[in-house]
């Protein structure tokens, strides 16, 4: 379609117009058709060109929307900051990422010498994006310094010029804006690079520099030179200006600190071009914009939020427009246009179809009968293709052009000939709106030893020797005159314990079912080695109890589905988002279950948002595609609605029926629905409990999806119980229990989990405090502001229509509408859907919104009296935003006077801590009973993991299956199934060897500590070879205490595999002990080795001289030794 623009005379005349600068009026364009003329500029001038829309939305829409025309362009967004003018917030990482991605994207053109890109950017702003303030463009420039290999600069004052610049000094570099230093090597991540670099020092001199990958921090390439940007719009202003801002200097005091601070028009080079998309539009949204903003400015300076003299943050529209005409610029829409707007008038609207796919293909062949160019983007491509094809498009004069994407609307090109080229897309043919722009995933990178993090001094620990203490620290002792470091952990009465470091896997974080913390152990008395036999004998019952539920699945038998169909495929490429690599699993692992005989139970864990109903979407109809039925339970008529909509809306392209049986239907309706059900002539029925009712029955029910499970009675669990025996389960919930837990306790046969965000979802912004209307104002201005809806919670149905009453008053201009559980069926349903099509600004409810509703343009959540909800509760209703690609808020409020409950304040402050996505599945690991897990385990198994810990109990789990094989062969499938970790005999080493990680190697305790962990658990001499490589890349060459620290834990490998159960030294001798016998049977008969050692009574024992270096490789030898034989 490209060319046949770029080839049009009125197309060529504007073209014309723009390179002698002549083109200031509008082209009169429809808004499909914009971006296509819009990637013609962009190929034809090769210049940077600089969008500028009126809302956020609009902007980050045409971003996306572009890819289409132009997928090999760059194509950057510059955003407009979170927060409002005059309000204290932070920008967020992603915002502040975007624009600096974007200014850097300019400076390029603008430093001598640089070389340009190939093709040139084009960018997207809205225009609170342009009149926001930032870093003058000359002290950006300055700013940026390229560092080169060889160069002599000292480490001192690059890490100086990086902390003016917005860099933060971290103990592991995992994000842009981060640097860390460790000896004579400085890791950083440049704002404008893809990968971090490692420069490397010898001296003062810049002796290599690498990229490296965040996850493993190991070296990717080396490179020649890095340019170093700023990491955020302004540069750590001078000591008199810091007095102005007592906390964390931020984005909110740039006015204050660049007294003559620009706009990104300053940054644009001489020869871009600006486009403006409507300038009627932006010109009205400029007023409001300014109108809010002396608004915001008067209640700060009221509330002492700012002073009297502060400085504008924003320049105004007025000379934003100034600036504007001092540039080359054109207007993409009417405001401005000529009279005979010629460009605009050759596009007009495409012919509709609403889904009347025989009216539409009628159309593309008498279409292409006449050779008109015929051009058809869907989601639904190959569907098409069929049909086409089906009905005799093969014999058709001119092949239209299919191709998958997604745009908004198609339109109908008058070509200079009068001939007309058409494009044609799901709004045409389906009736299907563009779905939600939610952006794309960004990577999220954690450091090798992250998942040792969890440890820190104060908590509570156990030892599988010693029971539960507290753990102190690092600390170090001098013993026989040599240095070392232990974990220090304290029992009852402060004995204390000194672990040595190599076995720092012998100590786990105490995780336990309730909330109350645990008792100490009494080091040196019999009590915890009592206790650990209570439990095993326990564990043998859960472990035989589990050999035979899982030998009962095996043995049972269901539907075994068909492999993926075509349809199935097509299903799979409309999904608008890209699927997460967690989200991916889950499909291959459901749809593995589904195709063998056997049952699948199946229980998929994810946060709120994570993707889980797209899952289960698929797999039902994976069930249709075999003539199956599928019956989706969920726990609320509410949720319901939204779970019908989405199946209805996903399938709508297919001969699916999909129905709900809620309150939401009359009685006729109902049972209407169940006399189909019956016949066969309902696929999927998505209900409440109102479906486990007897009446209720199917004709060939092949798959049961269950939403949340641990809101339904016990009636309907046990239920549930009888269905898995016989049908294909999958069960969904938001609760993140512990994998093996899980499964340990619920008998749950298969688990999948989700735990990666879907896309680059923000943290959600959390306030707690008492009502206060200035926010609640604040709040809802806000997100109107930039096109979103809010949720209201008042949880009072009595009072719900004084505080609608309460809310008009603060936001006249806002349009309210109540939803409450007491409400008529249909009301309540007008009401959900005109909230979910954005026809209410403000939804005031009670709680029916806390379960599963997802309206990714709801990004603004107000609880009044939040100290009165539960945890679980509050987690989830503020899992209801922040599901779309602005940042997310959430405000808790209590009662203005009243005093909360210590409960209700103590649960108020755990939702504002815990604000990092997938914030569920930390919470729950670090403090289970938060979200119910305690009940859900009952009150026998509850105690057991109380009396030992969570760790250790699954541990002792494993040990008794793995005994429970020896005499039942067919365990070995549980094995796989519950991923149970390797038989460990822990060898005690204690050898003559400072054995330690410096602090002059690694100064951070956390990390050292998290290291030793690390280290502790390696089980393979590969894994070691590859670790002590990775020391050497990311912390220098290994000092003598870490290379000893290696040796020691090659050692106890060694020791493990030769059945060893100490290795240490007595006097000048090495003694290698194995396990006592047990009584009766007779002591071990040792052969001799040779390598100076002598077999003893159940030990060898092998001299050496502590001043000589070679007894290191004799042990070496003497264990390979033991092994071999």
């Amino acid at each position: 379609m490209l060319d046949l623009i770029r080839k049009h005379p009125r197309y060529v005349q504007v073209l014309d117009d723009i390179k002698v600068g002549k083109c200031n009026y509008g082209l009169g364009l429809s808004r499909p058709a914009r971006l296509a003329i819009l990637s013609a500029l962009s190929l034809d001038l090769n210049v940077p060109i600089l969008v500028i829309t009126d809302r956020a939305d609009r902007s980050a829409l045409m971003m996306d929307e572009m890819g289409f025309w132009l997928p090999e362009h760059p194509r950057l967004l510059f955003p407009e900051p979170t927060p409002m003018f005059y309000e204290k917030a932070v920008w967020g990482a992603a915002t502040r990422q975007d624009r600096l991605t974007a200014l850097n994207a300019l400076v390029e053109y603008q430093i001598p010498g640089r070389p340009k890109p190939e093709n040139s950017p084009i960018l997207f702003a809205s225009l609170r994006a342009v009149m926001t303030k930032t870093l003058p463009r000359r002290e950006f420039i300055l700013a940026s310094k390229a560092v080169k290999a060889g160069q002599q600069i000292p480490p001192g004052e690059l890490r100086k010029k990086w902390v003016e610049s917005g860099y933060e000094a971290s103990d592991v570099v995992l994000d842009r804006g981060q640097f860390s230093q460790r000896g004579g090597i400085l890791d950083i991540w440049p704002m404008a690079e893809r990968f971090p670099v490692r420069l490397d020092f010898f001296g003062d001199e810049v002796e290599s520099i690498r990229q490296f990958d965040p996850t493993t921090q190991r070296t990717i390439a080396r490179v020649e030179q890095v340019t170093i940007t700023p990491s955020r719009e302004f540069l750590t202003p001078p000591a008199q200006a810091t007095d102005a801002a007592e906390e964390k200097p931020d984005e909110f005091f740039i006015p204050l600190y660049h007294a003559q601070a620009a706009t990104i028009l300053d940054y644009l080079p001489k020869n871009a071009l600006i486009v403006l998309d409507n300038l009627a539009n932006i010109q009205v949204f400029g007023e409001e914009i300014e109108e809010q903003a002396l608004k915001m400015r008067r209640e700060s300076i009221e509330d002492d939020t700012i002073p009297d003299d502060f400085p504008i943050p924003y320049v105004t529209w007025s000379e934003i427009l100034d600036t504007i005409e001092t540039k080359r610029f054109l207007e993409l829409g009417r405001s401005n246009e000529p009279e005979d707007a010629a460009l605009g008038s050759l596009f007009q609207p495409e012919k509709r179809f609403g889904g009347q796919l025989a009216q539409f293909i009628e159309f593309v062949y008498q279409t292409c009968e006449h050779r008109e160019r015929m051009t058809i983007v869907s989601r639904q491509i190959s569907r098409l293709k069929e049909i086409w094809r089906e009905n005799g498009g093969a014999a058709c004069a001119e092949e239209p052009i299919f191709i998958e994407g997604s745009l908004t609307e198609g339109w109908c090109l008058t070509l200079d000939d009068a001939s007309q080229a058409h494009l044609i897309s799901d709004s045409e043919v389906f009736g299907w709106e563009r779905p939600h722009l939610r952006s794309r995933a960004r990577a999220s990178f954690q450091a090798p030893e992250s998942t040792y993090a969890d440890l820190t001094a104060g908590d509570w620990v156990v030892h599988v020797d010693h029971g539960i203490g507290r753990f102190v620290g690092l600390v170090k002792r001098t013993l026989e005159g040599i240095e070392r470091e232990f974990l220090l952990v304290e029992y009852e009465n402060h004995d204390q314990l000194f672990v040595p470091i190599p076995q720092a896997d012998r100590i786990s974080k105490y995780i336990g079912p309730y909330g109350e913390p645990p008792r100490s152990s009494r080091l040196g008395s019999t009590e915890w080695a009592q206790t650990k036999q209570n439990v095993r004998q326990e564990v043998v019952k859960v472990a035989q109890d589990l050999l035979d539920l899982y030998a009962r699945r095996y043995a049972a038998q269901g539907f075994s589905f068909s492999a993926d169909q075509p349809w199935q495929k097509e299903l799979e490429a409309s999904f608008p988002y890209i699927e997460t690599d967690d989200q991916l699993k889950a499909i291959r692992e459901v749809k593995k279950d589904m195709e063998t005989p056997r049952p699948m139970d199946r229980l998929l864990c994810g946060d709120v948002g994570y993707g889980k109903t797209e899952v289960a979407l698929r797999a039902a109809f994976k069930a249709v595609m075999d003539d199956k039925q599928v019956a989706v339970l969920v726990p609320t008529t509410v949720l319901a609605q939204q779970h019908f909509d989405t199946f209805r809306q996903r399938l709508s392209a297919f001969p699916v029926t999909v129905e709900m049986l809620s309150r939401f239907r009359t009685p006729r309706e109902q049972d209407e629905i169940i006399l189909k059900l019956a016949l066969g002539e309902v696929d999927i029925v998505i209900g409440t409990h109102r479906l486990l009712t007897q009446d209720v029955v199917f004709k060939d029910l092949g798959l049961v999806v269950i939403d949340e499970e641990q809101r339904f009675g016990v009636t309907h669990k046990e239920h549930f119980k009888k269905l898995r025996t016989e049908l294909d389960v999958l069960t969904l919930t938001a609760t993140p229990i512990p994998r093996t837990l899980y499964m340990a306790l619920t008998g749950a046969r298969d688990i999948s989990i989700i735990n990666t965000p879907p896309a680059e979802r923000l943290p959600i912004v959390t306030h707690i405090g008492p009502y206060s209307p200035r926010l609640v104002t604040q709040a809802i201005t806000r997100e109107m502001e930039r096109g979103g809806q809010v949720f209201f919670v008042h949880n009072r149905v009595q009072t719900i229509e004084a505080m609608q009453s309460h809310l008009h008053a603060l936001v006249p201009e806002a349009r309210i509408a109540i939803a409450h559980g007491q409400m008529q069926e249909q009301e309540l349903s007008g009401v959900m859907t005109r909230f979910t099509h954005g026809e209410v600004d403000v939804l005031l409810c009670t709680s029916i919104i806390e379960s599963g509703l997802d309206i990714p343009n709801a990004n603004t959540l107000i609880v009044d009296r939040g100290d009165t909800f539960g945890l679980a509760q509050l987690y989830q209703l503020r899992g209801r935003v922040g599901r779309g690609t602005h940042r997310a808020y959430a405000y808790f409020f209590r009662h203005r006077k009243k005093a909360p409950t210590v409960e209700g304040q103590e649960r108020l402050e755990t939702i504002a801590e815990n604000t990092q996505l997938g914030a569920g599945y930390s919470i729950a690991m670090r403090d289970l009973e938060m979200r119910g897990a305690g009940e859900m385990l009952g009150t026998r198994q509850s105690g057991f993991i109380a009396s030992i810990g969570f760790h250790l109990y699954t541990r002792m789990l494993s040990q008794a299956v793995r005994e429970l094989r020896k005499v039942k062969p067919d365990a070995s499938a549980l094995e796989k199934v519950f991923e149970f970790t390797r038989e460990h005999n822990p060898v005690s080493v204690d050898l003559p060897l400072s054995v330690n990680i410096p602090m002059d190697y690694v100064a951070d305790q956390s990390l050292r500590l998290q290291l030793y962990r690390r280290i502790a658990a390696i089980s393979t001499e590969e894994d070691l070879a590859q670790l002590r490589e990775e020391f050497k890349d990311r912390f220098g060459h290994t000092v003598e205490p870490v290379e000893n620290l290696f040796y020691q834990l090659r050692v106890r490998m060694l020791g493990e595999q030769a059945g060893l159960s100490s290795i240490s030294n007595e006097g000048d001798q090495i003694v290698l002990r194995f396990p006592t016998p047990t009584e009766g049977v007779p002591a071990l008969e040792l052969p001799p080795l040779g390598f100076q050692t002598r077999p003893g009574k159940n030990a060898y024992w092998m001299r050496f001289d502590a001043r000589a270096d070679e007894w290191r490789e004799r042990l070496v030898r003497v264990l390979e030794e033991i092994i071999k034989k």
